[in-house]
């Protein structure tokens, strides 16, 4: 009888590797799932409230966030490395805070040489879970992305003179000479000279109703403002001993074909953005994360703050799968064995 050799036993391996994956329906390289659970609440939610005993009583996750260097603009290096993310919901409201380390404030864009800190939230619109970076074509995402400085000027605009207070401009054309080099967008006798306010531009508009800026993509390069009236999400977040917390609110439904719409008891796909002003990250220079599990509560609470609910099992898909990982390990720990004492 042929002695059986290493090079038969490697082969046999693998091919129990391939079917093993196969019927996990695993790929190579993955990341443990993640869930975050949105705690019930009676009454309003605290959307502009980050030290509020209830977000202290809901469940945190920390998120891990690697460096987008899938396309350009790209960085290979990212300072924020995780967020810690909580979530809350009523009978009509959804709000999820997200939280990270950030030695700098950024909230300024004013200079062309500085960038804003930010933080986006992104749901995919379709069945199954498109690319996890914008989304692609067939698999559009909506994105809800909270901006620094948009929070800042919610308190004070900031323009050219806020940085240099000592400019000077003898007039604006077409607004009225008298405003100088403070002229604001009431002082122009025909805002068709400001083509960008004209075209609905979020970005030239005098006063933004919230931080964040709602949106949609389906890939690299589709990424698209929805219009001012279908910016239906609201937003608020404060810096302090260095770290943001940055709180997302919006109605669990949504009219807007291109919005995520919530409904009790589901559960969705949520992943994190992260730019870090000071490291000069902006576009598709960012943090991100994979895709985490938002699990909605399914009745109505019976108390201010319900704790969610574990499966009433042990055997859910996730414990199926550790047991069979356990199984794949236990059968290459004895290959190993077996090829260590064959011949070569």
């Amino acid at each position: 009888m042929p002695r059986v050799k290493r090079v038969h036993i490697l082969i046999s391996l693998a091919f129990v590797l391939a079917v093993f994956l196969t019927a996990l329906k695993a790929p190579l390289a993955s990341s443990q799932g993640l869930t975050l659970f949105a705690s019930p609440v009676e009454g309003a939610l605290p959307v502009d409230d980050p030290a509020s005993e209830l977000w202290r009583q809901a469940p945190a996750v920390e998120v891990p966030l690697s460096a987008q260097n899938i396309t350009k603009p790209l960085a290979l290096e990212t300072r924020v490395k995780s967020v810690t993310a909580r979530a809350l919901q009523n009978d009509e409201q959804i709000a999820i805070m997200v939280e990270w380390v950030d030695e700098t404030q950024n909230d300024s864009m004013v200079r062309v040489q500085d960038f804003r800190d930010a933080v986006a939230l992104q749901f995919p619109l379709a069945e199954g879970l498109p690319f996890f970076c914008m989304g692609q074509q067939g698999g559009n995402v909506n994105l809800w992305h909270w901006k620094a400085d948009w929070q800042r000027d919610l308190n004070a605009r900031q323009d050219m003179d806020t940085q240099y207070q000592n400019m000077y401009v003898d007039y604006y054309p077409f607004a009225d000479p008298d405003a100088g080099a403070r002229a604001e967008i009431a002082d122009y006798q025909d805002t068709n000279y400001i083509p960008a306010l004209e075209a609905g531009n979020l970005f030239a508009s005098p006063a933004h109703r919230s931080p964040v800026e709602d949106l949609i993509a389906g890939g690299f390069g589709t990424l698209t403002a929805q219009p001012a009236e279908g910016q239906n999400v609201r937003g608020y977040g404060e810096w302090a001993d260095g770290r943001w917390r940055v709180i997302f609110s919006r109605d669990l439904a949504s009219a807007e074909a291109d919005d995520v719409s919530f409904a009790p008891g589901k559960v969705y796909s949520l992943a994190f953005a992260v730019w870090d002003g000071a490291n000069q990250e902006r576009n598709g220079q960012k943090s991100t994360s994979q895709w985490v599990s938002l699990q909605l509560a399914s009745a109505p609470p019976a108390a201010a703050l319900v704790e969610p609910q574990m499966p009433a099992t042990w055997f859910t898909p996730y414990h199926i799968s550790l047991i069979l990982w356990g199984v794949l390990i236990l059968l290459f720990l004895i290959g190993a064995f077996i090829y260590s004492r064959l011949p070569e």
